[in-house]
């Protein structure tokens, strides 16, 4: 007997299960029926591949090993016949338009404008702080196009056969309660907070290190930082607990102060990345393009950042 995918449905279900008898119930089988089944299965793969006792089913290291293959190979299998059936039945002949991101001004834009333009054709997006997990998924083939930020010139996560391109560039502001006894100046020296602690957003790239370097040239080292999610740091600064660094396209909420910082010793540079020889490949030039308006729009929309834009009108020039 050959191995196929439905036996490994099969271990994984009695995994989860911790028995055969309820694994059965799930796939709707008798249970001597699936007992049989199991038994030929650990014939073809020459071993078993679960104890079975009164107390349920373990796996074996055996069993270990098979389930572990098979977590990996039925996601991918399913995530194959997925991007089949939308490579089939899309004029462009690509499998619609998976776009990653991490947390940035250009997602939102960027999917409107691509069910805008291209009604019909299928858009799902997935979010990460990982800048290399968004990138990997689009290495292997998980997705089509991945949104990711870089700490000034530095290159964005090596993958195998990735392209890239800078879709823009945006200084790094700071965010104050708007009671903060700075929050009336029009730019902030970053030393003049070296008494401050920082709320900031996990992230995987060097802006931590960039950061701590830019504090250093500053002459001091940051006090405390505080990890925590986005809406966690905002509550921080507005309770005057911490400041935080911020993009300058950044959407501010009440009782918040975006700061530009004297010199712009940070930058954020906002990058596109695709797989060079993938089917969405064929449709970067569109995507690059819609991605700039998108981050035109949010630049837009910061009255902050028009106006330092305006006093420092190279800064951030695509060549």
């Amino acid at each position: 007997m050959d191995l196929e995918l439905r036996h490994l449905k099969i271990v994984r279900a009695v995994a989860e299960a911790g028995s055969v008898t309820k694994a059965a119930t799930q796939l709707g089988l008798a249970q001597p029926s699936l007992t049989a089944q199991l038994k030929r299965i650990e014939r073809t793969l020459g071993g078993t591949l679960f104890e079975r006792d009164r107390n349920g089913a373990r796996p074996t290291p055996l069993g270990e090993l098979v389930l572990t293959r098979a977590l990996v190979l039925l996601p991918a299998v399913r995530e194959l016949q997925e991007d089949a059936v939308r490579f089939a039945n899309t004029d462009e002949g690509i499998p619609g338009f998976r776009i990653g991101a991490t947390h940035g001004p250009i997602l939102g834009g960027l999917v409107a404008r691509l069910t805008a333009t291209r009604p019909g054709t299928p858009v799902s997006t997935r979010t990460s702080w990982s800048a290399r997990e968004l990138t990997t998924m689009v290495s292997a083939g998980r997705l089509d196009f991945t949104l990711v930020g870089t700490c000034g010139d530095s290159p964005p996560p090596a993958a195998e056969a990735m392209t890239w391109t800078t879709v823009g560039t945006d200084p790094v502001f700071v965010l104050l309660a708007q009671s903060h006894p700075l929050a009336g100046e029009k730019e902030l020296d970053l030393a003049a907070l070296a008494t401050e602690s920082w709320a900031v957003a996990p992230g995987d790239g060097c802006f931590a290190d960039c950061f701590a370097g830019a504090c250093a040239r500053a002459g001091f080292v940051p006090k405390s930082i505080f990890e925590s999610d986005v809406g966690t740091g905002m509550h921080l600064v507005k309770a005057g607990q911490a400041v935080a660094l911020c993009q300058a396209t950044f959407e501010l909420s009440a009782d918040l102060v975006m700061m530009p910082i004297a010199g712009a010793p940070l930058r954020w540079r906002h990058v596109l990345g695709w797989h060079t020889d993938s089917p969405a490949a064929r449709t970067a030039g569109p995507i690059i393009d819609l991605a700039r308006q998108a981050h035109a729009d949010a630049v837009r929309r910061s009255s902050r950042y028009a106006d330092w834009l305006a006093a420092n009108p190279h800064f951030g020039r695509l060549l």
